[in-house]
């Protein structure tokens, strides 16, 4: 098979399309012949060689895909060969067909398109352990997006809505006005506006309940500052840095926390275990048209650094498709 390579860390122009062994289903697997992968911020950081796959997983970047299952190691049950799936990935996605454990798969939302089924998995599993299971983001709440034109904040907007919190999004002016659209009830440009004053603002100067940080160090104080007493915030990305200084004291006056994960390193039970909440609690949503994959567009697997530049820039709003066929 062909797959999207990495001989040497650097820019997009890094990426070679080349041909590799094809994977083999071992116990508890399936292979899935990939239609479409998606573009995930990790994925520039692995091309970049700052985040290399973990033990056991394939050296392509691709943390989620769409498409057919087309083998079935031993000891899997419920799935079947022909059957179209979208998966939650270790790595491998940017190839044309990739191994993966049988509890991180998922079937294909009725309703959705089986190629733009390929934004799903990795949103989806990020903001239901993080927003869901960890934060208990409850109704009636305030729910504080950074980064609300990605792929996770598109659908947190959307999944925080549907669970009845108010969602404030930070992000670009230019993309506010579709952030409104898709559930966000503030917007605040981060370029020219504080954020802690807007949050405090739009809730009476409670603060919000849970902040959902894709920025890390450079917004930690002001994240702590933003937090309403009991408050929750999950940090899971470091786009602004990986150091800070933390003031335990102001947490310790909000009775607050602060949480830091990553999905890809989970041991495979906990993913599956956090995939079958999502087919439980979240594919509902979907199949209803509550929450929908918002696609930016889609570009040829063989044009992924251009997808990659896209992402770079962030001018994107949801998610970059990657397609086969």
């Amino acid at each position: 098979m062909r797959a999207m390579t990495i001989p040497e860390p650097g820019g997009p122009e890094a990426l070679v399309w080349a041909e590799v062994p094809d994977p083999e289903p071992g116990p508890g697997e399936v292979v899935v012949d990939v239609r479409a992968s998606a573009v995930n911020r990790a994925d520039l950081l692995q091309r970049q060689g700052f985040y290399p796959p973990p033990p056991g997983a394939p050296a392509y970047p691709g943390l989620e895909c769409s498409g057919v299952v087309g083998a079935v190691g031993a000891g899997v049950t419920g799935w079947e060969v022909g059957q179209e799936v979208c998966a939650l990935l270790a790595g491998g996605g940017y190839a044309q067909r990739v191994a993966v454990p049988a509890g991180q798969l998922l079937p294909v939302p009725a309703g959705v398109d089986l190629v733009d089924a390929a934004a799903l998995p990795e949103v989806a599993c990020t903001v239901w352990s993080n927003v869901v299971r960890l934060a208990r983001l409850g109704r009636g709440e305030t729910l504080l997006v950074h980064g609300g034109g990605s792929g996770i904040g598109t659908f947190a907007i959307q999944f925080g809505a549907a669970l009845g919190a108010t969602v404030v999004v930070t992000a670009r002016a230019a993309k506010h006005e579709r952030l409104r659209e898709l559930g966000a009830a503030h917007t605040v440009d981060y370029r020219e506006q504080d954020f802690v004053e807007e949050v405090r603002r739009v809730t009476d100067g409670r603060g919000a309940d849970v902040i959902l940080d894709i920025m890390g160090a450079s917004y930690l104080a002001r994240n702590v500052a933003a937090l309403a007493d009991g408050g929750r915030l999950v940090v899971i990305g470091m786009q602004g840095g990986r150091k800070a200084e933390l003031d335990l004291s102001a947490l310790l006056a909000k009775r607050a926390s602060v949480a830091a994960t990553a999905l890809r390193s989970r041991p495979l039970d906990d993913k599956a275990e956090i995939v079958r909440g999502v087919r439980e609690q979240v594919w509902p949503l979907v199949e209803s048209g509550v929450v929908r994959p918002v696609v930016d567009r889609r570009l040829p697997m063989t044009d992924a650094a251009q997808a990659h530049r896209l992402v770079e820039s962030s001018d994107h709003l949801g998610k970059v498709l990657l397609t086969l066929g």
